[in-house]
């Protein structure tokens, strides 16, 4: 009821009348059934405007953070994300991130759309980032259609570090349905999983128009921090070790200008790709 009174009644009109959101391809979401929209991530107000937009109710894999703040800005952000349709993801790795997996798993069982971002985490630059496999794993094993919806121009709205946005319009691209059910008998194959992120994200790039950087984006932020970034970063979270041995596929970011060497290619979430 909450989730419906903010983006009917209060919250909702209030932001489309001040930001004045254009949108293409909304008619690629379906009308009912479970669904993945995957998106890249430019600013903390993509949860909020992409949701805004789509018919139908959207719940996101939030970070964990959110839902552990202390004093009363931090219970009031917790209930804030409790109450619009947020789930806690753990990205601990391991068994944590696993369970943040099966969250969105029974979102996905029950018919609902389930909103992710395969980058794990918000662009330190602008430019798209390399995925992580969870969006692929979830897509397989529940042998559901995946929506790429690329964010425009939420980075100038409300940039890192910004509390408060500023005034101006921004946009959003839903792409084509990506269909993978003829891997579900695949879906425990770390090359597919890889394939699969590969494939959403070349979508991604294409529909948002970014330069594509084959890293991971919370290596970039570590690094930009002056911290030591160990290997086993860029796999948190949500992702898989690397595999044995495999290619991507041939409509990967790398196709185009800017994307994975071959040799690149060929390291998985386990963070060669970032050494």
């Amino acid at each position: 009821m909450f989730y419906w009174v903010m983006k009917r009644i209060f919250l909702g009109p209030v932001l489309k009348l001040l930001f004045r959101p254009w949108v293409k391809g909304l008619d690629n979401i379906p009308a009912e059934g479970p669904a993945i929209i995957a998106s890249n991530h430019l600013s903390f107000s993509d949860s909020i405007f992409m949701p805004l937009m789509v018919r139908r109710p959207v719940v996101f894999l939030a970070k964990s953070e959110y839902f552990t703040g202390t004093g009363i800005k931090g219970r009031l952000t917790a209930l804030f994300f409790r109450l619009t349709n947020q789930l806690p993801m753990d990205r601990s790795g391991g068994a944590a991130s696993a369970a943040s997996l099966t969250a969105g798993m029974e979102v996905l069982t029950h018919g609902g759309l389930l909103g992710i971002y395969p980058e794990g985490t918000r662009s330190p630059d602008s430019r798209l980032y390399r995925g992580k496999v969870g969006v692929a794993r979830l897509a397989l094993q529940a042998g559901v259609p995946v929506i790429p919806v690329a964010m425009i121009g939420t980075d100038k709205v409300q940039p890192i570090g910004k509390r408060l946005p500023n005034i101006r319009r921004i946009g959003m691209i839903f792409g084509e349905p990506l269909d993978f059910r003829h891997y579900r008998d695949q879906a425990e194959d770390r090359d597919i999983q890889r394939k699969v992120t590969d494939q959403i994200m070349f979508e991604l790039m294409r529909l948002s128009g970014q330069e594509y950087v084959d890293e991971y984006a919370a290596v970039v932020k570590l690094r930009l921090a002056g911290k030591v970034v160990e290997p086993a970063a860029a796999a948190d979270p949500l992702a898989s070790p690397a595999p044995e041995s495999g290619s991507v596929s041939e409509a990967s970011p790398g196709a185009g200008k800017g994307g994975p060497s071959d040799d690149t290619r060929k390291a998985d979430d386990g963070g060669a790709a970032a050494g």
